[in-house]
């Protein structure tokens, strides 16, 4: 997608990947001196078999194999017993890095600039949040460790190897090259076909939400076909993605299993061309081979987990990613630098000739000029697609403007830090959320340190108190997923409550009261107008009644002021707005 969020190079993945282990130094000696410890347990078993087999054929008697035997199953089972303790800190300290990354990017994606989330699309961030996470959380809490333990489990064999004699190690290495070439030849490939595919399942999930969430539009306008079209296209992709990936596998996976063998192999051939030529006992032979047989594992463990690996790699490159986005200031490439006027303390928020553009060179407002007054009340008013929305979300500071500045107090909105810029400034748009929590929870979740009876005023001054207490548990009761359930009136009155409890000094209300019946909706603004008395309010709407009772009107036509006044005023001058109110009113 043209517009996904970016995704962190190899050298960005690798630091931050280092960076957690220096984070965790403790526990993550800790498993490392286990696992350590359970595979030099298993080494022992091996020598003691050769040097038994060496003894029979000497001839020692059966007291010796009963020891022997006792010895094995004594190192049996002390591996046994740390193996479990190795694996529970190994899983401990995977579960302590899989809950960092996870509050990290929760904290990246809550910091991400509004305007680049919504470029990016629901199905960009949804698969980031979902299957990427899901996938890192397999790769830290065992692909990690488990290649923790492979690679520890391999050194220590090849030292046992080399203590039990310098010449057989010698056929362990036949398989090197091959093992080596054949990884080396999977990685050049591996890391770009992983995220090709990750970003084909984010492709399917966008297709997908924007067709069920526009499924009636879709109907309306008789795209189903495009629709389907899409989601096939979009599926062709990712089978394509996918099968990319699993040729790789079906290459380098026979690949591995023949550098398996090699070692075994070797080891009894060469080892045996060894013991007939005196350069080593039947004992060195037979531990040899049994070493070899343990490389089988631990290096199977590696490559596997390898692809793993990759997989992980791909995923933490795109949850990384979120934190470098192309616009991470929130301002569009080509935006004007900011404009220092002079700052006052009046509150004032004031557009001057911006412009904006979805797409380059192509502008959907074109050079507006719209100062509030502070404390009055502004309706927006037009046809869809004349823009209101898009001047909302800029006076809002979601967007950054491509040319022109929106200020409040005299500083650019693209300036203030997110947590100063909602003191002065807060959008509440047709588009809610319920979370999952008590009411109270929902409601202070702008502030808080809110008091109970704050959030009852809060409620109150939105017409949402009454309802709210008649809930089975009162502003206690479990809403949100799996919670008890609220009408999208319900659920648009928390956000306003939120938006009382937040005391902006200017708010942009974007058809907030769409989801309400027109005389709950008129109620509910008279209450909020008492409320808010003395602060800004900027009305986006289609009913007319909001312009009615604004102090001004802008009328918005085609990226234009068209008209700006009060509604007695534009009445009186017969224009777009006087037309539309003799319709609506008629």
């Amino acid at each position: 997608m043209s517009n996904a969020l970016p995704v962190a190079d190899a050298r960005q993945v690798r630091r931050y990947a280092r960076e957690l282990a220096r984070r965790h130094p403790r526990g993550l000696a800790a498993a490392l001196g286990l696992h350590a410890l359970a595979a030099a347990a298993g080494l022992v078993a091996p020598r003691l078999l050769g040097d038994l087999v060496e003894g029979i054929s000497r001839g020692v008697g059966a007291v010796t194999v009963d020891r022997v035997a006792l010895a094995i199953a004594g190192f049996v089972v002390a591996q046994s017993v740390l193996v479990r303790f190795a694996h529970l800190a190994s899983a401990r300290l995977g579960e302590r890095v899989l809950a960092e990354l996870r509050e990290e990017f929760v904290d990246r994606v809550l910091a991400l600039p509004l305007s680049t989330v919504e470029r990016a699309g629901t199905g960009d961030l949804l698969t980031r949040t979902s299957r990427d996470v899901a996938a890192l959380s397999r790769t830290v809490r065992f692909a990690a460790p488990e290649t923790l333990i492979a690679a520890v489990t391999v050194l220590l064999i090849l030292g046992a190897l080399v203590l039990t004699g310098p010449l057989l190690v010698v056929p362990c290495l036949i398989a090197v090259p091959l093992l080596v070439a054949g990884t080396r030849w999977y990685l050049r490939r591996a890391p770009a076909g992983y995220l090709r595919e990750n970003a084909a399942y984010s492709d399917i999930t966008d297709g997908i939400s924007e067709t069920v969430e526009g499924a009636r539009t879709t109907e309306a306008l008789r795209q189903q076909a495009r629709r389907r079209a899409r989601t096939d296209a979009d599926i062709r992709r990712s089978y394509a993605a996918e099968y990319y990936t699993l040729s790789l596998r079906t290459v380098f996976f026979p690949v591995a299993e023949i550098g398996y063998l090699l070692p075994v192999v070797g080891t009894l051939l060469l080892g045996g061309w060894f013991y007939l030529k005196g350069w080593a006992s039947l004992g060195q032979v037979t531990a040899a081979t049994l070493y070899a047989q343990q490389l089988v594992d631990p290096v199977d463990r590696l490559l596997s987990w390898l692809d793993e690996f990759q997989v992980g790699g791909a995923s933490l490159a795109r949850l990384l990613g979120v934190a470098e986005p192309a616009e991470a200031d929130g301002k569009p490439a080509g935006a004007a630098p900011p404009d220092r006027r002079p700052v006052t303390d009046d509150g004032r928020l004031a557009a001057h000739d911006v412009r904006y553009a979805y797409r380059a060179g192509h502008d959907v407002l074109h050079g507006v000029t719209l100062v509030p007054r502070p404390g009055e009340k502004l309706a927006m008013v037009g046809p869809s697609g004349a823009g209101k929305s898009t001047l909302g979300r800029l006076l809002a500071g979601v967007h950054a403007p491509r040319a022109g500045a929106v200020t409040v107090d005299g500083r650019p909105l693209s300036e203030l830090p997110l947590a100063e810029l909602r003191t002065h400034v807060a959008l509440v748009s047709q588009e809610h959320h319920v979370f999952i929590g008590t009411l109270t929870d929902n409601v202070a979740m702008v502030r808080p340190d809110a008091g109970p009876a704050e959030v009852r005023a809060a409620l109150a001054a939105v017409d949402a108190l009454d309802w709210a207490e008649a809930l089975p548990d009162g502003l206690d009761t479990r809403v949100g997923a799996g919670g008890h359930p609220l009408s999208p009136a319900q659920a648009q009155q928390l956000a306003l409550a939120r938006l009382v409890l937040a005391d902006p000094h200017t708010l942009v209300l974007d058809e907030a009261t769409s989801l309400i019946d027109p005389r709950a909706a008129r109620a509910l603004e008279r209450s909020l107008a008492a409320v808010l008395q003395g602060r800004t309010v900027i009305a986006i709407a289609h009913r007319l009644f909001s312009a009615h009772d604004a102090d001004r009107v802008a009328v918005v036509e085609d990226g234009r002021i068209a008209e700006l006044g009060s509604h007695d005023e534009l009445v009186a001058a017969g224009g777009s707005y006087a037309a539309l109110w003799r319709s609506w009113h008629g």
